[in-house]
């Protein structure tokens, strides 16, 4: 070694030495990640799960953002009780869900990240703005810096900490909370998904990393060519190009090759252990999966539930994945947002009906019965089936339904019940 690469060696020593050891890396002390990290987040797997970090497994990710998306996207109405079941458009609950919940959000983003919260972490909040007893907005609040907590008289405050330090109590009609299964002393705090299913998220998270290290370090040939004898470097190299340029690539695929001197080609087929890995970032993702009540081929998994059995998957999905949800947004809107006599009134309910819409014949089928074809009883009229299509409503008279048809225009009797 000559003396300007000793120097240089002696300077680079400090720098190594500097470095930091390797680990978990967060934004800033002020990390919501690291508040999870240091409340336990390491698993057998020796993996340490956050909510960010399950993210980037590909079956958590997409459970959540078909849970949130589809909660996001279904209608929310504030619907008024009686016969007539119409919505609630003067109220402000209505419009606050409906339109506008706050002024950088729309009722998509404000309803999905809600939502997501939810599932991250068992608990979502937002702040109510109230105007006397009006509600003008909703601010969602981060999960992981508010705490629900039972006063002597069972009433609930909600603590907030903010970004500088300081606490800010609220009173639970200040707080819009939406809870999963809990099970503290009071039912207050819900369960996160995330950290309960930690130990498969862990070893999912593992087993990704392991597949990410067989591409960069494994051994990825196809096969062997054996020799009997031992090649110089030429016939190294002649071999090698020869494979290069006449087998190489999509225009030599099956392409036959002709072999010398005694050499013969073995191709490398997947051992026992490629398949159980394979086998087991499935069952990792099914695990995953179980824990957000979402089923497989949801989960864009080959699966023989496609085909004509997609349309009672779908069922089932809205059913034992969702169902839940609508109840725990429902059941809060009319606890926080309404009072004694406006509970009596109204009451929200998602329009789950948007999801189950079938083919354009199923639907032509289902209409035709509800304004009574075949001599059914119906009981829907045309500006009905209208306004479901999201089609303006008849100008010109319409009749109510083929009952009231038949006994204005014909001498046939209406159908009887």
């Amino acid at each position: 070694m000559g003396l300007l690469d000793r120097f240089r060696a002696k300077k680079a020593a400090p720098e190594a030495s500097s470095r930091p050891a390797p680990g978990q890396i967060f934004a800033s002390l002020t990390s919501a990640d690291l508040l999870d990290f240091m409340r336990g987040g390491e698993t057998s797997s020796g993996e340490y799960v956050t909510t960010a970090k399950a993210l980037e497994n590909m079956g958590l990710l997409r459970c959540v953002s078909l849970i949130c998306e589809s909660i996001g996207m279904l209608p929310l109405n504030l619907v008024e009780r009686g016969d007539e079941k119409a919505y609630a458009t003067d109220h402000s609950v209505h419009n606050v869900l409906k339109k506008k919940p706050n002024e950088f959000q729309g009722p998509f983003k404000f309803k999905s990240t809600m939502q997501l919260r939810l599932l991250l972490h068992g608990n979502a909040y937002a702040r109510i703005i109230w105007r006397g007893n009006t509600v003008v907005r909703m601010i969602p609040l981060d999960s992981r810096k508010v705490t629900p907590k039972m006063n002597d008289d069972f009433t609930v405050r909600y603590e907030y900490h903010r970004p500088d330090g300081s606490i800010l109590t609220l009173a639970a009609r200040e707080v819009f909370h939406l809870a999963d299964l809990a099970d503290d002393e009071h039912g207050l705090i819900g369960l996160s998904r995330v950290q309960k299913a930690r130990e498969a998220i862990g070893l999912a998270l593992q087993a990704q990393k392991a597949a990410g290290r067989i591409f960069k370090n494994g051994v990825m040939a196809g096969g062997a060519l054996y020799h009997p004898a031992k090649l110089d470097d030429q016939q190294f190299k002649n071999i090698a190009d020869s494979l290069e340029n006449r087998y190489a690539g999509a225009d030599n695929a099956h392409r036959w090759m002709v072999l010398e001197d005694g050499m013969k080609a073995e191709k490398w087929a997947d051992s026992a252990a490629d398949s159980q890995h394979i086998e087991n970032r499935n069952h990792q993702l099914e695990e995953i999966a179980r824990a957000f009540g979402v089923p497989r081929p949801l989960l864009m998994m080959d699966d023989t539930s496609w085909g004509s059995g997609i349309e009672q998957l779908g069922i089932f999905f809205i059913q034992y994945g969702l169902q839940h949800f609508f109840n725990i947004w429902e059941d809060e809107i009319a606890l926080k947002l309404l009072n004694d006599r406006e509970r009596d009134k109204y009451y929200a309910k998602f329009n789950e009906r948007a999801l189950l819409r079938g083919t354009l014949k199923d639907q032509a089928e289902f209409f035709a019965k509800a304004l009574g074809s075949g001599g059914s009883q119906p009981w829907m009229t045309a500006n009905e089936v209208r306004d479901l299509q999201e089609l303006a409503k008849s100008r010109a008279p319409v009749a109510d339904s083929l009952e009231s048809t038949l006994t204005r225009n014909t001498n046939v009797p209406a159908p009887t019940t």
